[in-house]
């Protein structure tokens, strides 16, 4: 189950525009005029998204109750505005009152009485499709949002088959919501958000079989934007490091400098393991990862770890402080690490099982699910 859409952090005024090598500004022009009637004290509206593969942050001062954002963008993109009181102690980061909002080519207006979270968005139509779509989930996110309660509560009495009891009911929410964006994207395979939606439904663990079929019916427009190209390439890298295909090779330095190739561990059932320092869940699952190399590591089972770190330091701090014996790469590059890359990785943690003659085995086995799957197949 998706619990946001919009990640919020930091806010630092700061402006960036994709040029070309001429220097002229790339892509369509967009204008965001917003009005807050009632919004006398001293005040800056925040927007936030991403543009060219970077975080764009940008801001602007209230005057008479009214603000505006201009600039450029190649296709209709995720943003998130947020208003800020001139001595509001909480952190920017902290904020309430925020709007996601689907920016579009033209004009933009933004209106409301004081509170922008509950502001009126007109002229875009991917954010008109937006609100569609998020009409046709509320009661879906509303179920969601009162399990996340019970879940917290659950947690702080640290009752287990509570929480288990809720994983299962969070399981049929979950399939209610890709069915909506299902139907949604059957039917709009030409709407601004189409490419946006096939990436919520994709999930971080792409399964080609499910979602090529759905991108082949998408609108040449939808296709050829950015977000559509680098969806084709995510597509093609899902499909060769899919179940049963052979592991693409790959060689990356350890913390000594020597390359460690995949093709070294040939013979042994090896698990290679997308983790890094920062990534709080790789963290809280690095227990259940190393329980199950001592538990096999005699019968043949290996770990190649990779780390999306980009400080060597905390790299290495983490590899001792979580007791992770097995062997360890990375180019030290952060999400731009190379194996990433190749094995099309978004998020982590995420893992690769490969079988001693080369092949795919399993993908993203969590928990539990590592140990019955290493039981099986070596008894």
């Amino acid at each position: 189950m998706k619990k946001a859409i919009v990640g919020i952090a930091l806010f630092v005024p700061t402006v960036m525009f994709a040029q070309d090598k001429k220097g002229t500004v790339v892509g369509v022009p967009y204008t965001i005029e917003g009005t807050i009637s009632q919004q006398h004290n001293p005040a800056t509206v925040y927007l936030r998204m991403r543009k060219n593969g970077e975080t764009f942050i940008d801001s602007a001062q209230i005057k008479d109750g009214k603000f505006t954002f201009a600039g450029n963008l190649e296709e209709p993109s995720l943003a998130s505005l947020m208003l800020v009181q001139q001595g509001s102690e909480k952190p920017v980061s902290m904020g309430r009152d925020m709007l996601a909002v689907f920016i579009d080519k033209g004009a933009i207006s933004v209106n409301t009485t004081d509170s922008i979270s509950k502001a009126t968005v007109t002229g875009s139509k991917a954010n008109d499709d937006y609100k569609r779509l998020n009409d046709q989930l509320k009661e879906v996110n509303d179920k969601s949002a009162a399990l996340q309660k019970q879940y917290v509560e659950l947690s702080k009495k640290k009752d287990e088959e509570g929480i288990k009891k809720l994983d299962a009911e969070y399981d049929v929410l979950d399939a209610e919501e890709k069915k909506i964006e299902y139907d949604f994207l059957d039917k709009n395979t030409s709407s601004p958000i189409a490419i946006f939606l096939l990436n919520q439904i994709a999930g971080y663990d792409l399964k080609p079989a499910k979602v090529a079929p759905l991108f082949k019916k998408l609108s040449k427009e939808a296709k050829n934007s950015p977000s559509g190209k680098e969806f084709a390439k995510r597509l093609e890298s899902a499909r060769k490091t899919a179940v049963g295909e052979t592991a693409l090779e790959f060689a990356q330095t350890d913390a000594n400098g020597k390359s460690i190739s995949l093709s070294s561990f040939r013979g042994k059932y090896v698990l290679v393991d997308f983790w890094a320092s920062w990534c709080g869940p790789c963290r809280a699952e690095n227990p259940n990862v190393v329980k199950a190399y001592d538990k096999f590591k005699s019968k043949g089972f290996e770990i190649l770890g990779v780390s999306l770190d980009d400080k060597r330091e905390k790299w290495l701090a983490a590899v001792e402080a979580d007791k992770l014996t097995w062997t360890h790469v990375s180019d030290l590059k952060g999400w731009k690490n190379a194996v990433a890359d190749l094995y099309g990785i978004r998020a982590i943690p995420q893992n690769v099982l490969i079988d001693p003659k080369g092949k795919i085995v399993a993908r993203n086995l969590r928990g539990e699910d590592l140990e019955s799957k290493l039981e099986e197949i070596l008894k």
